[in-house]
C-alpha cells in the first residue's frame, strides 16, 4: 500500500516536471512581444522623420529665403539650395557603414544627429547664400548617415514577425516629416512681399530652428535605447548582446536568440572585408542586387514626381498647397498600407505589386501628355495618375528596398554594403533631379513618362528573378538560404 503510494507520488512529480518543461518550450517558441522592441524602433524613426523634414523644408520657404538672402530670380542659386544636401547625403552615406561598424548603431544615430543640428542652426542664422549652402551641406551629411543606420538597426533589433511593419514605420516617419515641413512652411510663403514689416524673415528661419528639437531628441533618447545585439556579438561582447536581447525580446527568448545568432554570425569579427570583396569579390552578386534595386527605385521617376508635382498641378489650375497636401496624404496612406501588409503578404509580393502599379499609373500620365487626351480628360489622367503613382510607390518600392536589403545582406558586410547601396540611391536621385526638366524640354512629357514606366516594368522582372522572400525569417535563416542559393 505504501509502495503504491510512493509510486503514485513519483509519477505525479514526473508528470509535473514534464508539464513544466512543455510550458517552458511553449514560452520559448512563442513570438516575442512587439512592445519591447517597438520603443527602440520608434526613437530610431526620428532619424527618418528628420530625413523627410529636411527634404521638404525648402520647398515652401525657398521664395522667402531667396528674397531675404538676395538671390531671388537666380534659378541656379535656388537649385543649389535645394540640391546641395544631396551631395552631402552622398558623402555621408559612403561613410555610414564604416561608422556603424566602428562605433555601433546607437552612437551612429547620435553622430547622425550632430551635423543636422549644426546645419539647421547655420541655415537658420545664414546671412548670405554661401552660409545657407554650407548649412544645407551639413544637414545633407546627416541625412546620408541616417537611412543606412536606421535600416540596419530595424533589421537587427526587430523580431522576425514584426520586422516588416517596423520597416514601414520608418517610411511613415519620413512621410510625417515631409508633411510637417509643408505645414510649418506655409506661413512663410503666405507673407512673401511683406518686406517692410520683416515678419517673413522670422518665419522661414523658424522652419529650420524647429528641426533642432527632433535632432536633439534623437541624440538624447538613443542613450537609453538598446544597442544592436548583432553588432555586439560580432565584436565579441557576448554578455552585453544577451543583455540587449533581454531588453528587446524578453528574458525567455534570450537563449534561443543567441543560438540563432551564432549560426551565421560566428566568426564575423575576424573577417576582414575589403572594398574589392564587396565590388568584385565573393559578395558581388548580393551587392549587384542591392545597388540595382536602389537604382531602379530612383529610375522609376519617383523623386521627379515629388520635386515637380506642384508644376503639374498648377498647369491645370490647382494651387501648389493643395497639390503638396494631396501628394503627402497619398504617400502616407500607401505607407500605412505597407505597414499592415508587409508581414502578411511579404516583401516580394508588395514590391512586385508596387512596381507594376507604378508602371500602369506612369502609363496614364504618358497618355495624358499625348494628343489623345485633352481638357478635363487630360487633367484627370495626369493628376489621378500622379497620385496613384505616389501611393503605389509608398506601399512597396518606398519602404521595401531598405528593409529587404538589410535582411538579405550577410552580417559581416551589412553596414558597409548598405552604405554603398544607398550611395547609389543618392547618386541616381541627384542625376534624375538634375536632368528631369532638361529632358522634359528635349523629348517631351509623353516619351519621358514612357521611359520611367519602362524602368518600372524592368524592376518587376528584376524583383521576380533576384529578390528573396524574407517574411517571418530570422536574419540567420535568410543568410543561410542565400548561401544555399549561391552554392547550388
Amino acid at each position: 500500500m505504501r509502495g503504491r503510494q510512493r509510486v503514485a507520488s513519483k509519477d505525479h512529480i514526473l508528470g509535473q516536471d514534464k508539464d513544466e518543461n512543455l510550458a517552458s518550450v511553449r514560452i520559448q517558441n512563442a513570438k516575442p512581444c512587439w512592445w519591447h522592441s517597438f520603443r527602440h524602433v520608434l526613437v530610431a524613426s526620428l532619424s527618418s522623420f528628420l530625413y523627410g523634414y529636411h527634404i521638404g523644408v525648402v520647398n515652401e520657404t525657398l521664395e522667402s529665403i531667396s528674397i531675404d538672402l538676395g538671390f531671388s530670380g537666380n534659378t541656379i542659386a535656388e537649385g543649389l539650395v535645394v540640391s546641395v544636401c544631396l551631395g552631402g547625403a552622398f558623402v555621408g552615406s559612403l561613410f555610414s557603414g564604416w561608422m556603424a561598424d566602428g562605433v555601433g548603431r546607437k552612437r551612429s544615430f547620435q553622430l547622425c544627429a550632430l551635423p543636422m543640428i549644426i546645419g539647421a542652426g547655420m541655415s537658420a542664422t545664414a546671412k548670405t547664400l554661401w552660409g545657407m549652402l554650407l548649412g544645407r551641406l551639413f544637414v545633407g551629411t546627416g541625412m546620408g548617415l541616417g537611412p543606412p543606420v536606421v535600416a540596419l538597426y530595424v533589421a537587427e533589433v526587430s523580431p522576425p514577425a514584426v520586422r516588416g511593419a517596423y520597416g514601414a514605420l520608418t517610411q511613415i516617419a519620413t512621410c510625417l516629416g515631409l508633411m510637417g515641413s509643408f505645414f510649418i512652411g506655409i506661413p512663410s510663403k503666405e507673407i512673401v512681399g511683406c518686406i517692410l514689416c520683416g515678419n517673413y524673415v522670422l518665419r522661414w528661419r523658424i522652419c529650420f530652428w524647429v528641426s533642432v528639437v527632433p535632432s536633439a531628441m534623437l541624440a538624447l533618447f538613443m542613450e537609453i535605447c538598446a544597442e544592436s545585439p548583432h553588432w555586439l556579438f560580432k565584436i565579441g561582447r557576448t554578455t552585453e548582446a544577451e543583455a540587449e536581447f533581454e531588453k528587446l525580446l524578453g528574458g525567455v527568448h534570450v537563449k534561443s536568440a543567441m543560438v540563432e545568432l551564432s549560426k551565421a554570425d560566428k566568426g564575423d569579427a575576424s573577417d576582414t572585408v575589403t572594398l574589392s570583396d564587396l565590388i568584385c569579390g565573393r559578395y558581388f552578386r548580393v551587392m549587384f542586387i542591392g545597388c540595382a534595386l536602389f537604382a531602379l527605385q530612383q529610375l522609376s521617376g519617383i523623386n521627379a514626381v515629388f520635386y515637380f508635382s506642384s508644376t503639374v498641378f498648377e498647369s491645370f489650375g490647382v494651387p501648389s498647397d493643395i497639390a503638396n497636401a494631396c501628394v503627402g496624404i497619398c504617400n502616407l496612406v500607401g505607407s500605412v498600407i505597407a505597414m499592415i501588409l508587409m508581414d502578411k503578404l511579404g516583401r516580394k509580393l508588395l514590391l512586385l505589386g508596387s512596381f507594376l502599379g507604378m508602371a500602369l499609373t506612369m502609363g496614364l500620365q504618358a497618355i495624358a501628355a499625348s494628343s489623345f487626351a485633352s481638357g478635363f480628360g487630360a487633367m484627370y489622367l495626369s493628376v489621378g495618375g500622379m497620385l496613384l503613382f505616389v501611393m503605389s510607390f509608398a506601399f512597396g518600392a518606398g519602404p521595401v528596398p531598405c528593409l529587404v536589403m538589410s535582411e538579405m545582406l550577410p552580417g559581416n558586410i551589412r553596414a558597409k554594403a548598405m552604405a554603398i547601396c544607398l550611395a547609389v540611391h543618392w547618386m541616381i536621385n541627384f542625376f534624375v533631379g538634375l536632368f528631369f526638366l532638361r529632358l522634359l524640354e528635349l523629348i517631351g512629357a509623353q516619351l519621358l513618362y514612357t521611359i520611367f514606366g519602362s524602368f518600372c516594368l524592368a524592376a518587376v522582372v528584376f524583383v521576380k528573378k533576384y529578390i528573396l522572400e524574407t517574411k517571418g525569417k530570422s536574419l540567420q535563416e535568410i543568410e543561410i538560404a542565400l548561401l544555399a542559393q549561391e552554392t547550388s
